[in-house]
C-alpha cells in the first residue's frame, strides 16, 4: 500500500490496546484460524482491509475509521481525541475553530 498511513496507524492503535495481531482479528470477526496472519498483511501492507472489516477492527479499538487514514500524527491524534468527546463539547470545539471561508 504505497504511502497509506492505515499501517502505521493500525499497528500503533493495536499496540496502545494491547492486543495481539490474533485477538484483534478474532474481536473483529476474523477466523481465528486466519486472523493472525490477516491482521500482519494489514499491518505490513500487504493487503488492506475493505471498509467494513476496518470498521470492526476500529470499533474493536475504540476509534474513528478516519484515524486509519490520517496523514500525519498530529491528524491523528485530533481525530483520536475529537472522538472521545461527548456531542455537546464537539460542538463548542467546532465553533471555536476559525473560519476557512474565501
Amino acid at each position: 500500500m504505497d504511502g497509506s498511513p492505515l499501517c502505521k496507524r493500525l499497528k500503533e492503535a493495536r499496540l496502545a490496546a494491547n492486543l495481539s495481531q490474533k485477538n484483534l482479528g478474532i474481536a473483529a470477526g476474523m477466523d481465528e484460524f486466519s486472523a493472525s496472519a490477516r491482521m500482519n498483511h494489514y499491518e505490513i501492507g500487504r493487503h488492506a482491509p475493505d471498509y467494513s472489516t476496518l470498521k470492526r477492527i476500529a470499533k474493536v479499538l475504540k476509534l474513528p475509521v478516519a484515524f486509519f487514514y490520517a496523514e500525519s500524527d498530529e491528524l491523528a491524534q485530533l481525530i483520536q481525541q475529537f472522538s472521545k468527546l461527548k456531542k455537546s463539547d464537539k460542538i463548542i470545539f467546532l465553533a471555536k475553530m476559525p473560519s476557512q471561508e474565501s
